[in-house]
């Protein structure tokens, strides 16, 4: 898709500002705003990389990603006030983010030869370890572990993706499909407070 590389950095930038913002109440100054948004932003790509042994890791091989990470924190530092006004946009923004970046994870675990079981955990990964790791540095419980439907909602997108793989969906039309289910997955659970079965 052509739209598959401008998505990438948005979703980079996007991720940084939440990352970001997460620290507004830790009286962090810049860098620890700046580090924890960088972790938010590259953890889950990174992780998939290093997991599958892929090289260079993507925000290293291509500094534009860098840019806009850099972008989003400063964003989130300049503009905190006006930013967490728009709570709702940027959740449909994660939500758009883990939605890609799933898809995205699947694809390059993939186009590295693993088994597609493995590409589904990938894709999950990819998603959502960045948000793990920044609730984890702000000290709180991370959205993977509460009784929200997050990771599962990726893992679901995953399998979909690699199912229509399977039965020949053409790329483009799988993506969007794939995409477009993981969203709506976590908006409806969100709007209606759904969430999987606890473990008592």
């Amino acid at each position: 898709m052509d739209l598959q590389y401008p998505l990438e950095l948005v979703g980079t930038l996007v991720f940084a500002i939440s990352g970001a913002l997460a620290v507004r109440d830790k009286e962090h100054d810049l860098f620890g705003a700046g580090f924890t948004g960088f972790i938010t932003a590259i953890g889950g790509g990174t992780l998939r990389d290093v997991l599958l042994g892929s090289y260079p890791l993507v925000w290293i091989g291509d500094v534009n990603f860098l840019y806009a990470i850099l972008l989003g924190v400063l964003a989130a530092f300049v503009f905190p006030r006006f930013l967490l006004k728009l709570r709702k946009t940027f959740f449909l923004f994660d939500t758009l983010g883990i939605g890609f970046f799933t898809v995205l994870g699947v694809e390059k675990a993939l186009s590295l030869g693993v088994r597609p079981e493995i590409a589904a955990i990938m894709g999950m990964f990819t998603a959502v370890m960045g948000g793990v790791i920044r609730d984890t540095l702000v000290n709180q419980i991370p959205v993977l572990f509460s009784k929200e439907i997050y990771a599962s909602a990726c893992l679901t997108g995953a399998i979909l993706y690699l199912l229509l793989d399977y039965l020949g969906l053409e790329r483009d039309y799988n993506m969007l499909v794939s995409i477009s289910v993981i969203i709506s997955i976590r908006l409806v659970a969100v709007k209606y407070k759904l969430s999987l079965p606890r473990l008592d």
